[in-house]
């Protein structure tokens, strides 16, 4: 309905600095998203992808917020989960458009979708096909590990070499020149 149209008008996240670079590694080219749990190290979803991806998820079957939170880590193979303090009022939202609602189970409560979130669902389903597939080529902590792990050794190695005393410029430079080789080399994998 009129409420996911502007998802229709899907843009890329750029890096806002931080060591978000850094992280390019995750995602591929042109994605500036790093692995956490909500936040902004967590910035798999663009602005109103969550939405969509819980009603998609909630379409499947009714779900607690909780099940939300491991389905979409499930789906990242473990590189991202949303924070309850982004869940749950994703879900508020939804039922106030009228597209899930609600029933109680004891202190839980169950999420279902309705006929205007089916609605919904269906007319951004390519989009929602999209944020899926994206999800679904996502980097796992596990294997991004030894990247990390490399990413930690050089910066190790620079803070031992740099550290506490004064290099030579012949220094600084070899280090800059071996740095711009290794991104050049980097960047044609």
């Amino acid at each position: 309905m009129r409420h996911f149209k502007h998802l229709n008008q899907h843009k890329h996240c750029t890096s806002q600095g931080g060591d978000h670079g850094q992280r390019r590694f995750m995602r591929g080219p042109g994605h500036h998203h790093g692995f956490g749990r909500g936040g902004r190290a967590g910035r798999f979803l663009e602005h109103g992808d969550l939405r969509l991806l819980v009603l998609h998820l909630i379409s499947q079957e009714p779900r607690h917020g909780y099940d939300l939170i491991k389905a979409i880590e499930d789906l990242t193979g473990g590189a991202y989960a949303p924070s309850p303090g982004v869940i749950y009022p994703t879900l508020t939202m939804l039922e106030e458009l009228g597209q899930a609602a609600a029933t109680a189970e004891g202190a839980k409560k169950l999420y279902g979708i309705t006929s205007a979130g089916q609605a919904a669902l269906a007319e951004a389903q390519p989009l929602a096909d999209t944020i899926l597939a994206r999800l679904a080529g996502t980097t796992g902590r596990e294997s991004a590990m030894p990247v990390m792990r490399a990413m930690e050794n050089v910066k190790t190695a620079l803070r031992m070499k740099l550290g506490g005393r004064a290099a030579t410029a012949e220094t600084l430079r070899r280090i800059a020149d071996a740095l711009d080789d290794l991104a050049r080399r980097i960047e044609d994998f």
